[in-house]
């Protein structure tokens, strides 16, 4: 298998750091995104108040089993706001002790027209002078998750922004994009470093026209797109599983042995 098998804290939004590692080491899992832990996802805020400082949270974490792979932020970068970039800032500190190659950034804008896509051509430029200042390593990757669901929208956004990275949701562009998830890869493959997967089927959920799903167990076309990233991927692949906003779900650790079972991922 080329590419790394993650895990989205979100799927155990409760958790201890230890205990989030300690779940992945017991899957067998490669690596693990941050979004939340300990029910917030004001994850500089919690490491400031447990560690102190990003040199003290690497110092724990150095003999860890399983890296961060990628760290969540909430900067939209199509209609974000000055005081949500600088919120995004606090994040950088400690990717860059941690070695964490990636830190998450919403895409947001409901059109993805041509002022939404100024705007995040403007705060990506800003943000890769500050790498530039500053030799930072981390970069951004952009999830497809609001405006930029589907292939003609990212291709626009990749347009005013050619040196974007994205972290591909394949559930939003194929049940809000309504695009075959192959037929995506193909185009947009040489970008795409993370990707998000999850399942559903098509019956209404307190949020959404759909309903999240064990893996396996729903619809979405998971086999010929794992064909095409064990041949193609070198990232990461994450479940998503997205306990924290759909309490309905079972625990991460259910998900997790199902997906084994039927060998989804």
């Amino acid at each position: 298998m080329s590419y790394l098998r993650c895990i989205s804290s979100l799927g155990f939004p409760e958790a201890t750091l230890d205990e989030l590692l300690a779940l992945a080491l017991r899957h067998r899992l490669d690596a693990v995104e941050l979004r939340a832990l300990e029910t917030t996802v004001d994850l500089p805020q919690l490491f400031t108040h447990q560690h102190g400082t990003p040199a003290a949270l690497a110092a724990k974490l150095r003999h860890a089993a399983l890296p961060v792979w990628a760290l969540g932020t909430s900067l939209r970068l199509l209609d974000g706001a000055e005081a949500d970039f600088e919120k995004m800032l606090a994040w950088v500190p400690w990717a860059e002790a941690l070695g964490v190659r990636w830190l998450r950034v919403f895409d947001g804008g409901k059109t993805g027209d041509a002022a939404e896509l100024a705007h995040g051509a403007a705060l990506a430029q800003r943000w890769q002078a500050l790498r530039r200042q500053h030799g930072w390593q981390v970069d951004w990757m952009v999830e497809t998750h609001d405006a930029l669901v589907t292939t003609p929208a990212l291709q626009r956004f990749l347009t005013a922004v050619p040196d974007a990275w994205i972290l591909w949701d394949t559930h939003h562009t194929w049940k809000k994009g309504g695009e075959d998830p192959v037929a995506t890869w193909r185009v947009l493959r040489e970008r795409i470093v993370h990707v998000h997967v999850k399942d559903s089927i098509s019956q209404p959920s307190a949020r959404h026209p759909f309903t999240y799903v064990l893996p396996g167990t729903g619809e979405f076309p998971m086999a010929p797109l794992v064909a095409v990233l064990q041949a193609e991927h070198r990232g990461a692949v994450s479940l998503e599983w997205e306990k924290m906003w759909h309490p309905y779900l079972p625990p991460l650790d259910d998900a997790l042995r199902v997906a084994a079972a039927k060998n989804w991922w």
